[in-house]
């Protein structure tokens, strides 16, 4: 890969809102994800409108590549959903996404893919779980398949999502599977194994129809808790006909047809179980929720939580010490543009124009545009797709997955999205849908590249869940996506590099080990910083890896990496090694980098 050095390993042993946002009318109307009824286009049709334009605003020049390594990388798994069953149930609709983590802690990020599930019996109405996959990384894009091996090779529910944690602070992560009838938390044993824990036992008794989850310390007590998304209230008792194409044809009823499902929200007991405080910390009742972020979302100092819903507002949930206030609306994150509620499915927060303070994507359904709020401060965000370009094309997909990732390491962040229809016969955009790579232009324009960066993102795929994660140690970030009933694709990031790069890992120790919530400031010898924070959930039913690469852009040095830990403790590294791996451990106390050699 051009510009590119193999890792070295480096050890460190150390709203209340503005009322400008205020809507005086809230509209909950979007598309219909019912409305039905042309074929599927072909492939490169989807590239035009109705029109036939050509939506792709790309450029040639771009060097964004992505290269589809899956036929070599061992990883053969493929999300199933049933729908051969002829149920049409919308239970079909959500796919699956995709676990990024090194669970045998050999310092290689090994996956995990939830498996889906079948209906089966006389009239294909018992509702099974397929076992998910887990898939060890031998480096260099070589997998080797042990869900056997790990005791993993089961399933007692239809599953979506997988929410990834070292729950127990014990150096091995856990993770935990969502999906229709319950919730499964695999607990890592430390040997290469797992074992499940009985939701009896660890308190995780919600068995409502979940779909992403996501896990960090709200109460500043060193423990993780547990955020779940539940999307609706579906059951074969409640399961209508909707008209499909012709007044003789079905097809997937739409989220309006069924009541939300209220989320819950799980407090750690610091042994191993959790207590349910849904009420206690005051979660809304009338979400139907897809995507799940955790993080310091108005840089306060504790956990905040998004929550992208469909067809419903989005819940922004901040951390009030003991309980939750929705800051949705006043903070200008519920609704589009528009002053509608969207059908919002995948998120991620990052800060695309370098000001230093986090910004919030959100995927959203077709003939929405997909959103980008800018935070001004004060938890106050403006809607910019517009004039950033985004909304020029976003309107014909679908958005599921998606991720903020410098993939040419020029030091702004550029975007990725995972697109897929959700019913049998729509008739805005076809049923398989073409990825977006999105490239920053300096974080002021986002041009859409993907016709240009590789033979997958310019084929159309049923996307859902999509994790990032350096696979090949060369210092950029690679790709697994999640497709329905399609293979999962494996992406080799072969962009040409524009300049340097850092990547850090954090362990906590005052902290909960994982960190969510950490502030990283890197800053460069030219005066200007770049901030991060580390993120819980994003995407879509997804878990990125814990690792922050950061492009350095044009800067060959770095001046210092400064550390807000979530326990309040600040840390500084003065002059880190670049184009390396710095694992840095909570301390009181600031110390240069100590470069180990392998």
């Amino acid at each position: 890969m051009s510009g590119h050095h193999p890792i070295r390993r480096d050890h460190v042993t150390t709203c209340s809102a503005i009322a400008l946002a205020c809507l005086l009318l809230l509209l909950t109307g979007c598309g219909n994800k019912g409305s039905s009824t042309s074929p599927d286009r072909d492939p490169e049709s989807s590239t035009s409108d109705l029109a036939g334009n050509r939506l792709s605003n790309s450029s040639s020049k771009s060097l964004l590549r992505f290269n589809d390594v899956t036929s070599r990388s061992g990883i053969d798994w493929t999300y199933r959903n049933g729908e051969e069953a002829g149920h049409y149930a919308i239970l079909e609709s959500l796919g699956g996404g995709v676990g990024l983590f090194d669970f045998d802690a050999d310092g290689f990020e090994d996956a995990i893919l939830p498996g889906g599930g079948d209906f089966i019996g006389d009239q294909k109405q018992t509702i099974v779980g397929l076992p998910a996959g887990l898939f060890r990384n031998l480096d260099s894009f070589a997998f080797d398949a042990v869900s056997r091996l790990a005791s993993i090779d089961g399933s007692r529910f239809y599953s979506h999502g997988v929410a990834v944690c070292d729950v127990d602070n014990d150096g091995f992560s856990d993770f935990l599977l969502t999906g229709y009838g319950g919730l499964q938390l695999f607990q890592n044993q430390g040997d290469g194994t797992f074992a499940e824990r009985p939701a009896a036992e660890t308190g995780l008794t919600d068995t409502q129809w979940s779909s992403s989850a996501a896990f960090g310390d709200f109460n500043a007590d060193g423990a993780p808790d547990l955020y779940v998304a539940h999307y609706v209230n579906w059951s074969f008792e409640n399961n209508p006909e909707c008209p499909g194409a012709s007044a003789d044809q079905r097809d997937v009823c739409p989220p309006r047809s069924f009541d939300p499902l209220r989320d819950t929200f799980y407090v750690s007991q610091n042994d191993g179980t959790f207590r349910d405080v849904t009420d206690e910390w005051g979660l809304r009742p009338d979400g139907k929720g897809l995507g799940v972020l955790i993080g310091d979302v108005d840089l306060d100092g504790d956990l905040d939580v998004y929550v992208s819903n469909d067809t419903v507002p989005n819940f922004l949930y901040r951390n009030q010490g003991s309980q939750f206030e929705d800051a949705g609306l006043m903070s200008g994150t519920s609704v589009s543009d528009r002053g509608t509620a969207d059908g919002s499915m995948g998120v991620d927060l990052g800060d695309f124009n370098l000001d230093g303070l986090p910004d919030l994507w959100v995927a959203n359904y077709e003939s929405e545009g997909f959103a980008m709020y800018r935070n001004e401060g004060n938890c106050f965000f403006q809607p910019v797709s517009s004039p950033l370009g985004i909304n020029a094309i976003s309107g014909l997909y679908v958005g599921w997955g998606t991720a903020f990732i410098d993939a040419d390491l020029d030091g702004d962040l550029d975007m990725f999205v995972s697109n897929g229809h959700v019913i049998r016969f729509p008739n805005v955009a076809p049923v398989r849908q073409l990825p977006l790579v999105f490239e920053s232009q300096n974080g002021k324009r986002f041009t859409n590249v993907a016709e240009y960066a590789g033979k997958y993102t310019s084929t159309p795929h049923m996307g859902r869940g999509l994790a990032v994660s350096d696979l090949d140690h060369d210092g950029d970030q690679d790709l697994i996506v999640c497709h329905t009933n399609e293979p999962v694709a494996v992406l080799e990031n072969q962009s040409q590099s524009s300049g340097h790069w850092i990547a850090l890992k954090l362990i906590g120790t005052a902290s909960a080990r994982d960190a969510q919530g950490a502030i990283i400031r890197l800053s460069l010898p030219q005066g200007r910083d770049i901030v991060l924070q580390i993120k819980s959930g994003s995407s879509y039913a997804s878990s990125n890896d814990a690792i922050q690469i950061v492009g350095l852009g044009k800067s060959a040095a770095a001046s210092s990496v400064s550390i807000r830990w979530p326990s309040g403790i600040e840390q500084v590294i003065r002059r880190p090694s670049i184009n390396s791996l710095h694992e840095i451990v909570e301390s009181a106390a600031s110390a240069p980098a100590e470069e180990i050699t392998q």
